[in-house]
């Protein structure tokens, strides 16, 4: 599992460096930075099979990283649960809205709310 990680997040950064994003793109996990460090956005396709619980607990972990403005856009399979996804984050004071919905797939946009 550790080598599939490297790997990901290795053709993440390759990706950014080809687009010319480097620079402004950090790759990594939450558990790779420090506490302190915020984010203007936060893009992911959440492990959603790892179970309610846990992926509430990431969620929860992530979100708060978010600047003051700052977004988070989240893609998941509609049959994975993202209406639900959608109704939870809503439920924790997130505004998270359906933005685009493409081929079973949902990206969800969620931003500050009472948070």
């Amino acid at each position: 599992m550790e080598r599939l990680r490297r790997r990901l997040l290795d053709l993440t950064a390759r990706n950014a460096a080809a687009l010319g994003l480097g620079s402004r793109v950090r790759v990594g996990s939450p558990d790779d930075v420090p506490d302190d460090l915020l984010f203007d956005e936060i893009w992911s396709n959440p492990p959603i099979r790892i179970g309610k619980p846990a992926l509430h607990a990431l969620l929860l972990r992530w979100l708060p990283r978010l600047q003051a403005g700052g977004t988070a856009w989240l893609v998941v399979a509609k049959n994975l649960g993202s209406d639900s996804l959608q109704r939870w984050l809503a439920e924790q004071g997130w505004d998270a809205v359906r933005y685009a919905s493409v081929r079973g797939y949902r990206v969800l946009r969620v931003r500050r709310g009472t948070h």
